[in-house]
Formats: structure tokens, sequence, C-alpha cells
């Protein structure tokens, strides 16, 4: 799979804070007159992963207009290396927020946040105490009180209380990946902290979760899941009626194929749309 984010021009490179945060933005085409008037974009890649997750996606949303930033959590791709058996859910969450605040501090306004798995339930507890301009849950982690009304079934347990390895990614194909998509995500994905998915990953045997407060949220929201059974469908509903978001459910699509599988445009045209009351 090409990463086509890599032939894009207005193409810059930063890193931020202490914890060297590895921060991509991507201009949008559209005259500077234009592109002020919207909020800008804040792509947050989920566990295991990094920026270049969102290597399909970018140049829809720079041809649209869209001023882009695209971030690195610790640890992550390019961002500096830390010790992960450290690195918790609120490091996360603190590494967004200051990169939140680079965002407003240049351009005067906050954000629209468009976090995957991992990131969707950050991006969540992020809107209770920090303002966006808009959120976007890509086929989310599920709060506590989601959970609650729809519980897994079946769950992986997790046994390492050290780090998480890399999803191995064997299978050639899946319902929505080619092989070209599934090689791509393995020559990138990366190791993951166990102390942070343990506080949020109930199918991964989290205990307690995290839990959102949704009368702090205020932004308007767009909740998107990948939906292969009732059970999917369910949870994606009850995260939206929670943050009183709209809801779109993708049947037959994967977790990942959402973002780099043969179908993924059909998620950007939504977000796309979606993005139009801006």
């Amino acid at each position: 799979m090409k990463d086509y984010t890599k032939t894009l021009p207005n193409h810059i490179e930063q890193y931020i804070g202490e914890n060297d945060l590895f921060l991509e933005i991507f201009e949008g085409d559209d005259s500077p007159e234009t592109t002020a008037k919207r909020p800008p974009l804040l792509f947050v890649h989920g566990a295991y992963s990094g920026s270049w997750m969102w290597s399909k996606y970018i140049p829809h949303f720079v041809s649209n207009g869209w001023k882009c930033y695209v971030m690195n959590l610790r640890s992550h791709y390019k961002s500096r290396v830390l010790d992960l058996t450290k690195v918790s859910f609120d490091d996360y969450l603190e590494d967004i927020k200051e990169v939140v605040k680079v965002i407003i501090a240049e351009g005067g306004e906050a954000p629209l946040l468009i976090g995957h798995s991992m990131s969707g339930i950050l991006g969540q507890k992020l809107a209770e105490t920090v303002v966006l301009a808009g959120l976007i849950p890509l086929d989310s982690s599920i709060s506590k009180e989601v959970y609650d009304i729809a519980p897994f079934q079946e769950r992986s347990e997790i046994t390492t209380g050290i780090i998480l390895p890399a999803p191995p990614r064997e299978e050639r194909v899946s319902m929505d990946e080619s092989e070209e998509d599934i090689i791509f995500q393995r020559k990138y994905l990366t190791m993951e902290s166990f102390k942070a998915i343990s506080e949020f990953a109930f199918f991964f045997g989290a205990e307690k979760g995290i839990s959102i407060d949704s009368s702090m949220i205020t932004c308007p929201g767009l909740v998107i899941c990948a939906v292969n059974s009732t059970a999917d469908d369910i949870r994606g509903k009850a995260t939206a009626e929670q943050l009183h978001a709209e809801y779109a459910g993708f049947p037959g699509t994967t977790h990942t194929g959402l973002l780099v599988g043969q179908r993924y445009l059909e998620v950007v045209d939504k977000i796309l749309d979606w993005l139009k009351r801006f």
C-alpha cells in the first residue's frame, strides 16, 4: 500500500514537548481565508500504531481544504522512545492535551479531534475538560457506561504485565483489507503499553474501564463503527447516545479496514459530508 502522504506538498514536521511527540502538519489546498474559517483537524492513532495509519485519509481532507495535524503519542512511530512499562492512559491523555495547546497557540482555534480505537476513548475523556470543535471516534474503545449496556460475551485476557507485542497480522487478507493493506501495517506496527491497555480495553480484560461524564461534553460528534454483529451496532449506538452524537455503522468492515482497507473511502466520504456543517 502506498503512503500517499509522502507525495503531498505543504508538509511540515515538528517535535513537540519534552517527550518529542512527532507531529505532521498538512495544509489544505483552499485559500488561507477559506481554511481559517474552519477548525483544524487533529488525527490521533490507536494502539500499536502511528500517524502512518492515516495515510489514505489525509489527501482527501487536504484536497477538500482542511488543515490536518497528525500526531504520534509517546513511544509511537517517530516520537521519542520511552519505557512502555510505565506509560499510562493518563500519559497518552497528556500527550494529546499538549498537542491541542500547540494547535490553539498557532491558529487560535480548538481542533476537531478524529481518534481511532484507543484514541477514540482518549478523545472522549479529553472532551470532558478540553474545548474541542468536534469529536469523531472511529471504532472507539468503549466507555464503562457502554460496556455496562453491552458487555463482551468473550474476552481475550492479557496475561503479560510488561508490554504488549505488535499484532502479528499473519493473515494474508481480511474481509475488507487486501494483502497489500496488511503488509503495510505489518511494516509499522509496534509494541504497546500493557499498563495503558489494561486501564481501558474491556475486550482485553480491563476491570474498571474509563468512565465518561457525558454532561461535560458539549462539542458535536460523529461516532463511526465497524459493524459485524448486533452487539457491535448496540455499542456504537450507545456510544453515540452517550456523546449526544450522530452515528454511522459500516457493516462488513474491520477495525483497521475502516482506515486502510478497500472501503476506507466510504468512511472518508461520511466524515467529509458531516464536516460540511463547519
